[in-house]
């Protein structure tokens, strides 16, 4: 085993440990996330539901089920990506995470970015939107890639519905269709990138001082 699936493995160590907000009092299992450690794409959730709290790994119930076969539709294999969560425990009644819950788990997740370094991270549903894009709707960014710089790296933010709210409507589950087809061709041609905005502009995002750098 390598120094970047010992340093994962650490970090679920952590997580299976963390008591920094009260989720784990309730939970069945704490989710991590899994799969490649060398991964060129991350996919970012939510938070861990019933079925992912018994199994104790991300997106294994029917949202999960879809982001499988989306994957399918690319060519790309589960086991090639990285799957994680803003929030690494079940919060009750799978009700949104709270702030200081979205907190308590950032060093987890923040440090899953840095030892895998993903060329693209997709963005599944509006809290992990918020972690790298603050203050923008999901309904008008869905499918638009940006540069964000993480750790002195420009990362590909590709913001998606998600699965979960494709389940409940055909006109998401269409957009996200189409939004996944784009991961191919990103990460053939990435410094080509069609970004969101032809102008150059930057602002503060509220994480660790990264910059957002629209294109």
């Amino acid at each position: 085993m390598g120094e970047m699936e010992i340093s994962l493995a650490e970090i679920a160590q952590r997580v299976a440990n963390c008591q920094k907000c009260p989720l784990y009092k309730n939970t069945t299992k704490p989710v991590p996330g899994e799969g490649n450690p060398k991964a060129e794409v991350m996919f970012i959730g939510e938070a861990p539901g019933f079925n992912e709290d018994q199994q104790g790994r991300p997106f294994v119930g029917r949202a999960g089920k879809l982001l499988d076969e989306l994957l399918s539709s690319i060519k790309v294999a589960r086991s090639d990506v990285f799957i994680a969560n803003v929030v690494k425990h079940r919060p009750p009644e799978n009700r949104e995470p709270l702030p200081t819950e979205i907190e308590a788990c950032r060093e987890y997740l923040d440090r899953q970015i840095e030892i895998i370094q993903p060329k693209i991270i997709v963005t599944l549903g509006r809290f992990s939107l918020e972690k790298f894009i603050p203050g923008v709707k999901i309904s008008q960014v869905h499918g638009l890639a940006r540069f964000v710089e993480i750790n002195g790296r420009k990362i590909i933010i590709l913001p998606m519905f998600h699965p979960a709210a494709a389940l409940r409507g055909a006109g998401v589950m269409n957009m996200l269709r189409q939004d996944f087809l784009k991961i191919p061709q990103f990460l053939d041609n990435q410094e080509k990138v069609p970004l969101e905005n032809s102008a150059t502009k930057e602002e503060n995002t509220k994480d660790n001082g990264s910059q957002l750098t629209l294109i």
